[in-house]
């Protein structure tokens, strides 16, 4: 079976008022002293002092992955409550911070200015020939894992009308959106060293792209996804996504190559996945037309549902896309809260979040 690994990115705010809270070194002190974590698993600090990092270890079955996220958002949320603050899972800021920092390290504050917290998924493959393949036969996928995922419909306290404003921002910079098709591993490193050298890039670890071939070890990372309001929803992407790469894998081994999309339909999939979500219409990147949205995730589920049913994970993710479509997506959740002011907004998240024992 093929292992994930999960990078969920959260934001340390003030429990009583939602505005972000600077202390990331200090939630990370005492999650040191306090609070243990399953094998392999991990909490790191991240580029703003109002962000931190969970991520489980190589997690084999969905139960593990389970196992995992439930006990690092509950690690974190020990720690930051015995600092006054509390833990969130959504892409935006409910309110930045009063006390913005502006001194984050040069590396990070370069390519990263403002809050942003997403789901990157990390699974195995043999080695990074094959990993740039991979993410080849990921590309027209991408726009779905992300219309699954829309988290952060705010931005300083207003509605922005999309689903993933975080999405919008990171466009910004640089090595965002879906990658180029890349023939081998060759013709990656020279692309991306040409960004490097011209200063587009800090270095050959810091592209946007929603996949690319893991900088760490021999896998790719998905890196499409808001981070995810609940468990379920993070579980969702980690299984669709190894649904994705071990699909992609029995592909080239028949020796089936992905087709290149046009870049401007690849942009126009990402940007009404981001607008949209799961509401309104989706872009087909092969087809070059519009779709309706529940289409796309369909055909999603029909490419993966032989590699789901191998590793037994087919009846879950068909629960966990059904929870999705009763209940709505995170931002879609977020709104509905917002009916009743800020708060509201703050305790859901807080509640999701956090999975009770």
């Amino acid at each position: 079976m093929t292992g994930i690994s999960i990078e969920e990115e959260f934001l340390l705010v003030d429990p009583r008022t939602g505005a972000s809270c600077p202390r990331a070194e200090a939630v990370l002190a005492r999650h040191r002293i306090c609070c243990p974590l399953p094998e392999g698993a991990a909490v790191h600090r991240e580029p703003r002092p109002t962000q931190i990092e969970a991520v489980t270890g190589v997690c084999e079955t969905a139960d593990e992955l389970y196992g995992h996220l439930t006990a690092g958002r509950r690690t974190l949320a020990e720690a930051a409550a015995g600092e006054d603050c509390a833990v969130i899972a959504s892409g935006t800021p409910l309110r930045p911070s009063p006390d913005r920092d502006h001194d984050a390290e040069d590396r990070f504050g370069k390519v990263e200015a403002d809050e942003a917290c997403g789901c990157h998924v990390h699974v195995g493959v043999p080695d990074r020939e094959t990993a740039v393949a991979v993410v080849n036969h990921l590309a027209e996928w991408l726009p779905t894992l992300l219309a699954l995922s829309g988290n952060s419909p705010f931005d300083g306290g207003l509605d922005t009308g999309y689903e993933s404003w975080r999405t919008v921002r990171q466009s910004r910079f640089p090595g965002a959106g879906i990658a180029p098709y890349f023939a081998d591993a060759a013709g990656f490193e020279e692309q991306v060293g040409k960004l490097v050298d011209c200063g587009i890039l800090v270095d050959e670890h810091r592209t946007f792209w929603l996949a690319r071939p893991s900088s760490r070890w021999p896998g790719v990372e998905v890196r499409a996804a808001d981070t995810a309001s609940t468990v379920d929803e993070a579980v969702l992407q980690g299984l669709l996504t190894r649904g994705l790469v071990r699909t992609a894998l029995t592909d080239l081994d028949r020796g089936v190559e992905a087709t290149p999309l046009d870049p401007q339909m690849a942009s126009a999939a990402v940007w009404s996945a981001a607008r949209h979500g799961l509401s309104g219409p989706a872009v087909d990147p092969v087809a070059g037309k519009p779709v309706p949205v529940g289409d796309r995730v369909a055909a999603l589920l029909a490419h993966t549902g032989q590699a789901l049913e191998d590793t037994g994970d087919l009846a879950l993710v068909r629960t966990l896309l059904g929870i999705l479509e009763r209940e709505g997506t995170g931002a879609g959740r977020q709104r509905r809260a917002a009916a009743d002011g800020e708060i509201a907004v703050l305790r859901m998240l807080t509640e999701e979040t956090v999975p009770h024992a």
